[in-house]
């Protein structure tokens, strides 16, 4: 079984300011962290291969070269292989055109795999930096192969793929042959650590860079050109007042007191 990880460098969002004039990210002095859902879903991948025969988990991730920290990372977890998509063509790619572009680094990993498609490729469901939950759908959606998004369970038997999808309301059970994307959600597992091993051989290798030239994209589908999403400006919600707490502990005077204070507001 060939199974493709797609994951991301983000920068920790417990660290990010934004700049108060500017409305724009403060990335100046902000750690870049693994994708957390890339994590969970680099995992499932990890535990299908601890469990079958002939698994082999390649990575791939688009970004600068410093991006190269969580690919190694992966390795040192027990990743086999890892491509590095890095070309400044792609700078300012919204994720329709990340999609695109992910899409066909797929396909040309695959290529340098010697295999003609990946069985599965697993995605965290979002990023945290954007939390837009769409660049996964968008390479299935490119690739032209069944998606399923929210897994929370995943069980594969011979080329059928059983997913327990979270939902708003609980789950629900989707089935689908190879090849299929699946979006990872953090219930899904708990990631594993990488070894001093692993990490001191990951240190150690090569991991091999695509240009947008070796993927063959069309130039006018990536980087700005490519991008129909603008954003405007970032900003950070005001806060919210508490409400009042009514302490009564006679119902009747709690109630009193509330209908006074809807009364004072004229809320009725």
């Amino acid at each position: 079984m060939e199974i493709l990880v797609c994951v991301k460098q983000v920068p920790d969002t417990a660290e990010v300011k934004i700049d108060p004039e500017k409305h724009t990210v403060i990335r100046a002095g902000v750690p870049n962290i693994f994708n957390p859902f890339d994590q969970n879903a680099l995992e499932a991948a990890l535990q299908l291969k601890d469990s079958q025969e002939g698994v082999r988990v390649t990575l791939l991730s688009m970004g600068p070269n410093q991006a190269e920290e969580v690919l190694r990372e992966g390795l040192a977890m027990g990743a086999d292989d890892a491509y590095l998509l890095t070309d400044r063509k792609l700078g300012g790619s919204d994720t329709l055109a990340t999609g695109y572009a992910l899409a066909q680094a797929v396909k040309k990993v695959a290529e340098l795999q010697g295999v003609e498609q990946f069985d599965i490729i697993l995605c965290g469901k979002q990023a945290i930096d954007g939390d837009t939950a769409q660049v996964g759908p968008q390479i299935a959606t490119a690739l032209g192969i069944p998606q399923i998004t929210y897994a929370a369970e995943i069980t594969v038997n011979g080329s059928t793929v059983r997913v327990k999808q979270q939902n708003e309301e609980g789950y629900i059970v989707t089935e689908a042959d190879f090849p299929v994307l699946i979006t990872a959600v953090k219930e899904l597992n708990e990631p594993r650590f990488p070894t001093i091993r692993g990490t001191m051989k990951a240190k150690r290798r090569e991991i091999p860079h695509l240009s947008a030239e070796d993927i063959k994209v069309d130039e006018t589908k990536i980087g700005l050109k490519g991008s129909p999403t603008v954003v405007r400006k970032i900003f950070t919600p005001p806060q919210r007042t508490q409400g009042l707490i009514i302490k009564e502990e006679d119902p009747s005077a709690a109630v009193a007191a509330l209908m006074e204070n809807l009364t004072a507001q004229k809320i009725i």
